[in-house]
């Protein structure tokens, strides 16, 4: 004969039997992991590939850049008076070049990026009437290491000009940028490397220090030209990127492949202004 359950007995039962259901559902636990789970870290890589990879890469490149060495101690001395120093290339035994932009025709925000990421110490020789609306490019370009020289006013040939028309082109120059950026820049670059005493000594009065043309010049294709000396890079090397090419490679794909030639040669980017 089968003994009758109580109405307790019954109630505790079916309690173990829940307890036992839900113990068999459960999933084990342990520390949460901070990345999420593997679905969600993969989707967040597919929204943001570049998350994990080395800028270098980014950028074309298949190694990172050297660091540039300290900056030495004392710059180029430059002649008394007038007759500022007119450089093409810096007298230097450190394994650097420097890398100069002119006229500012060119504002690609990737750009900004792409200085930013590999520390770039790029200089801009700015021409206002290129430049037109678009100089807050080139205050982020500041923003993220680059500095800001004057390339005139309107984009001149300066040589043969009288010296009120060069000390305008000049002067006005350093005043819209004073204006624009706080700054009195130190370097010039003359429009088509060309000038004149009547240059040096317009320049001078207008608070540059130094008029920096360039031994190096990259073409639209990406090509170099030399202007004397071995036909390669070396240790000093001033390099010239014209913006604004009609046709060809961008300015980011240019200095691309100007990166991997500096490498290739066993030099690294040097700030031009810690040299001048």
């Amino acid at each position: 004969m089968r003994s009758a359950r109580t109405p307790g007995s019954r109630a505790l039962a079916a309690v173990v039997l829940a307890s036992a259901l839900l113990a068999g559902c459960a999933q084990p636990t342990g520390p949460a992991d901070p990345r999420g789970g593997p679905a969600e870290r993969s989707a967040r890589s597919a929204k943001n590939p570049t998350h994990t990879q080395q800028p270098y890469r980014r950028w074309g490149l298949t190694a990172p850049l050297p660091a540039p060495p300290s900056p030495p101690a004392r710059r180029t001395p430059h002649p008394a008076g007038d007759r500022l120093p007119v450089v093409h290339r810096v007298p230097t035994r450190d394994r650097v070049v420097f890398l100069s932009y002119d006229d500012g025709a060119e504002k690609d925000p990737r750009f900004v990026d792409m200085v930013r990421e590999l520390r770039l110490p790029v200089s801009m020789f700015l021409t206002d009437s290129v430049v037109g609306p678009g100089y807050g490019h080139f205050a982020r370009l500041r923003s993220v290491g680059a500095s800001i020289q004057n390339h005139t006013l309107h984009h001149a040939a300066l040589r043969g000009l009288p010296y009120a028309g060069q000390r305008a082109e000049i002067c006005g120059q350093q005043n819209k940028l004073r204006a624009r950026f706080g700054i009195r820049p130190r370097l010039f670059r003359p429009p088509y490397g060309t000038y004149d005493a009547t240059t040096l000594r317009a320049a001078a009065h207008c608070g540059v220090t130094a008029v920096v043309l360039w031994r190096a010049a990259m073409e639209g294709d990406g090509g170099l030209t030399y202007a004397g000396g071995p036909a390669r890079l070396r240790a000093g090397d001033i390099v010239s990127v014209p913006s604004g090419e009609p046709a060809g490679l961008s300015l980011r794909e240019r200095t691309t492949r100007l990166l991997r030639e500096i490498q290739q040669r066993g030099l690294t980017v040097g700030r031009l202004e810690d040299y001048l």
